[in-house]
């Protein structure tokens, strides 16, 4: 990512925050055949009793033949989780402020994927859906018909990526005075035709934490 210091994002807990609000993810190998690009959903993983529980474990799978064309578990991965993001007008800042820019949050996580057993595939495969299905009004588990979801879970392969070094941003107007900050969030809750909810959110999430910090 561009180098930009005064937008890194360094509390483990805020990248786990980000991974887990935005699981649909891309996965880039570097092959021999060249670069690989894949998106699939990505859920954290607890880390074990005796890891740091500060540690970012992402689990996953692949349908096949996936992890032959990314050579998974053979080396090092890139899997960027994108958050909020959106184009900032130059009409929500003062006159003499004419540039736009993009806000966004981003996350670049890197790690060589464990390939899972069969068994431990299924289970992960269980608890990914019931991840999702948490929220319905009547979840769906595999186990409707654990038979049948074990036979299409042999068309998928498993993976666990420890990460071992992460980069992320959150690029939300924090160069900007908190007037202008407020006129941005408006108009990413207008309805204009860069309305932006999510990020107007995350941005006022972000500033009422910072205003908070400076507060205190």
């Amino acid at each position: 990512m561009r180098h930009t210091p005064h937008f890194l994002m360094t509390d483990v807990a805020e990248v786990k925050r980000l991974v887990d609000d935005n699981p649909w993810a891309t996965i880039v190998s570097h092959t021999d055949a060249g670069l690989v690009a894949s998106h699939y959903p990505f859920v954290l993983e607890a880390p074990g009793p005796d890891e740091d529980p500060d540690q970012l474990v992402l689990v996953s799978h692949v349908g096949r033949p996936d992890e032959q064309a990314h050579e998974l578990g053979q080396h090092e991965v890139l899997v960027v989780v994108q958050g909020p993001h959106g184009y900032v007008s130059p009409a929500w800042y003062p006159a003499s402020q004419f540039v736009p820019t993009w806000n966004h949050v981003t996350a670049h996580l890197w790690g060589t994927p464990e390939i899972l057993s069969d068994e431990e595939n299924f289970r992960v495969l269980g608890e990914l859906v019931d991840h999702f299905e948490r929220v319905m009004p009547d979840p769906v588990s595999l186990q409707v018909d654990e038979d049948t979801a074990r036979r299409m879970a042999k068309g998928t392969v498993g993976i666990r990526i420890r990460v071992t070094r992460f980069d992320a941003r959150a690029k939300l107007s924090q160069n900007k005075a908190p007037a202008v900050v407020d006129d941005v969030i408006a108009g990413l809750r207008g309805d204009g035709p860069y309305a932006s909810p999510a990020l107007a959110a995350e941005m006022e999430r972000v500033h009422e934490t910072t205003e908070g910090r400076e507060a205190r």
